[in-house]
């Protein structure tokens, strides 16, 4: 008789190390994420009209996203901590999935929004002025956190109960 999918337990997650990620390799991997997802925004950017609010939604996506795709290649991370061989792990010990990526990632998709708002002439020119302003700032304190935390836990990773390992593949 076969056991169906659903009882077949899947792979533990990796356990949190009490050691404290690389930041150099964290700086190159958001860098990595970075650079792939600003020359997509660019490239759809351009686009008369709507090309802000579509960069929006790829990029806020993207980032939101990005620790728990289900790609092969990427192995539940983005592709950025996949190169620098960096997973971000629950500590609950359960698998990386989207609703805790997302929990994780949006204190640094907040100024997506502001690319939605691109859409609107003027006011909302005007408007997603000051939310770019806040989510570089949320930037900063989140980049301050992973350096000064003894876990190099930032806000999204208190909220969604995560934290960054080294891994070897």
């Amino acid at each position: 008789m076969a056991v169906p999918p659903s009882a077949v337990p899947s792979a533990p997650a990796p356990a949190p190390s009490a050691g404290k990620a690389d930041l150099a390799k964290r700086f190159i991997g958001v860098l990595i994420d970075g650079i792939i997802v600003g020359i997509a925004g660019m490239i759809v950017g351009f686009i008369p009209f709507i090309g802000g609010p579509i960069a929006g939604v790829l990029v806020g996506g993207y980032w939101l996203m990005r620790d728990g795709l289900d790609l092969d290649f990427a192995d539940k991370r983005s592709i950025g901590k996949k190169v620098m061989k960096l997973r971000p792990v629950r500590l609950d010990g359960q698998p990386m999935d989207q609703n805790t990526s997302m929990k994780r990632n949006f204190p640094l998709a907040i100024y997506a929004i502001g690319y939605f708002l691109w859409i609107v002439p003027v006011a909302g020119h005007l408007v997603s002025i000051p939310i770019f302003m806040i989510g570089g700032l949320i930037n900063l304190m989140e980049a301050i956190l992973v350096l000064t935390d003894a876990e190099g836990r930032r806000w999204g990773d208190k909220f969604a109960g995560t934290k960054v390992i080294e891994v070897a593949s």
